[in-house]
């Protein structure tokens, strides 16, 4: 994994992002030597994971393996990083679906929580890879397949708009288009693509337990791509849980929702395929509109899985 120079680039970026004393995105920058846009950017590629997402897992399966060994609640809250043992305990109970008071006798086992790219607390000196995370998706896992091609067909959407120019990236091409009826018109090449990446997020707060999220107003493609950087591998990292834990018949009620709705797991995820599916094909003849060449990505997922595999199967 290391660079021709025979550094190990990747080490380097973990060593920043969970030194003691790199608690914030900048810390972690500043230790790389790097600004935070490019420190962010540089360790999203090479980990899969978003800087602050690796740090804030670990901490918490750095935590959870304290208080199997007889930490307090309180030494392990703060020794993660957070400013209060309440902060800690609700970010602990999203994250393991149980109180880190359950730790203490024991009674329930284990520190791991789901990860994209297999990297775990594993002791206090020692970071596990484990191997047998899936970075590849099985052919006969389908939804895993179509949940991977649709993170990957959107990347491959965006770089191809960054050749667009601001104006025709803004401009309306299809008036009154709304696929949704509660999301808002999406009748330029900019409106398509950031409900792409940020659709996810309500979703994504929604299961995870979190308040509300600020959807942002991305005014450029640029952007657009650091953002979705971020928001894909929890997207993937949520699926592979649900997965693992063969929970797709479960329910959440989305306290987002005005008024509160339930939906099955499984019924959010054939809602998001879906609706991106209809946005990535809108997109491509937007870009086809404005004069922009979208071949180089393949909107078909057999050729696409051709292509990860190596294969023709």
């Amino acid at each position: 994994m290391g660079e021709e120079t025979g550094r190990d680039r990747i080490r380097e970026l973990l060593d920043a992002v969970l030194a003691a004393d790199h608690r914030t995105l900048d810390d972690m920058a500043a230790g790389a030597h790097v600004s935070a846009f490019h420190f962010t950017r540089q360790f999203t590629k090479h980990v899969g994971e978003s800087p602050v997402a690796l740090r804030r897992r670990v901490m918490l399966e750095r935590a959870a393996w304290q208080l199997q060994r007889g930490s307090s609640v309180t030494d392990a809250a703060f020794a993660a990083g957070y400013d209060s043992v309440e902060g800690f305990a609700r970010a602990f109970a999203r994250a393991f679906g149980h109180a880190p008071s359950r730790l203490g006798s024991r009674a329930v086992r284990g520190h791991w929580l789901p990860s994209p790219n297999g990297i775990h607390f594993h002791s206090p000196t020692v970071l596990y890879i484990d191997n047998d995370a899936p970075s590849e998706e099985s052919a006969g896992d389908v939804v895993a397949l179509m949940v991977r091609h649709d993170l990957d067909d959107i990347a491959a959407l965006i770089e191809i708009a960054k050749g667009v120019d601001d104006s025709d990236y803004q401009t309306s091409r299809l008036p009154g288009h709304r696929p949704i009826t509660w999301s808002g018109p999406e009748e330029s090449i900019a409106a398509v693509l950031t409900q792409l990446v940020v659709g996810k997020l309500p979703w994504l707060a929604s299961i995870e337990g979190d308040d509300e999220p600020d959807v942002p107003d991305v005014a450029d493609v640029a952007t657009l791509a650091d953002l979705h950087a971020e928001i894909a591998p929890r997207w993937l990292a949520l699926t592979r849980d649900v997965e693992r834990r063969a929970a797709w018949s479960d329910s959440i009620v989305d306290a987002i929702c005005d008024p509160p709705e339930s939906f099955l797991l499984s019924q959010i995820w054939a809602h998001v395929l879906t609706f991106s599916a209809h946005r990535r094909l809108v997109a491509r003849w937007m870009l086809a509109d404005a004069g922009v060449d979208t071949t180089a990505a393949d909107p078909d997922p057999i050729m696409w899985h051709r292509h990860r595999s190596g294969g023709v199967g």
